[in-house]
């Protein structure tokens, strides 16, 4: 029944009890009052809605506007839902009733081409007994100090970019195979203290200044030809 024929019944109903067809005054005044409106009734709570994110509160909660056009609700964001949410983003909110919800997952994003996963403490990512995969064309890491402990690591990469004020490498056997070997310094200083051999087919050193060989046994050899030039020659 409309409120229309309600509001025409109790007319009627009024009229026949006075018996001259005249409302009484508390009568009319209560069929003055208007009637509610269906865009103001307050629907009963199911235990969990959709709403839409207005903002970010400080402390962690967020402002969020339900879908059937109710009053806004102050939600913190639940321990299982990881992917922060953003303004325009669609939400669902549960809770034991209105005065008490929380955000618990992220239903659609405004924008889904930018996600973050945030926690307020430590976060531990742990296979069993599966492995781990990072997939994407462009991978970005930032922190303020990084440890890496590793048993066994391979890396396969066309090109590798350096850039640090100090580094150590501290360990007990390097191999590297190269096609070619180029460093520039400024200054130079390496210690050996058994044996450094070199093999090459051609080797040229060259100095600006001094060239100095000191040992105490010093051997030159060579199959066909020792060349000594210089202005001054001192032996002995």
């Amino acid at each position: 029944m409309t409120h229309r024929a309600i509001r025409e019944s109790a007319q009627a109903v009024v009229g026949v009890a006075a018996g001259d067809g005249t409302p009484s005054p508390d009568m009319q005044a209560l069929l003055q009052k208007p009637l509610p409106s269906s865009a103001t009734a307050v629907f009963p709570w199911t235990g969990s809605a959709l709403g839409t994110v207005i903002q970010e509160l400080a402390g962690g909660g967020f402002l969020v506007a339900p879908q059937d056009g109710s009053d806004r609700w102050h939600c913190p964001r639940a321990a299982s839902c990881l992917l922060q949410p953003s303004p325009g983003d669609t939400v669902l909110v549960a809770g034991p009733h209105r005065d008490q919800l929380y955000l618990i997952a992220v239903v659609t994003q405004a924008d889904a081409s930018q996600s973050r996963i945030v926690t307020d403490g430590d976060l531990t990512i742990s296979s069993r007994q599966g492995r781990i995969a990072l997939d994407a064309p462009t991978l970005t890491l930032q922190a303020r100090k990084a440890r890496l402990d590793i048993v066994e690591m391979d890396y396969r990469g066309a090109e590798v970019r350096v850039t640090t004020l100090v580094a150590r490498f501290v360990g007990r056997t390097l191999e590297t195979v190269l096609d070619r070997l180029s460093v520039l310094t400024r200054s130079s200083f390496r210690l050996t203290e058994e044996v450094e051999q070199v093999r090459a087919g051609q080797i040229d050193m060259q100095a600006s200044e001094t060239l100095r060989l000191h040992a105490k046994n010093t051997l030159v050899t060579s199959k066909a030809l020792v060349k000594v030039d210089a202005e001054q020659i001192h032996m002995g």
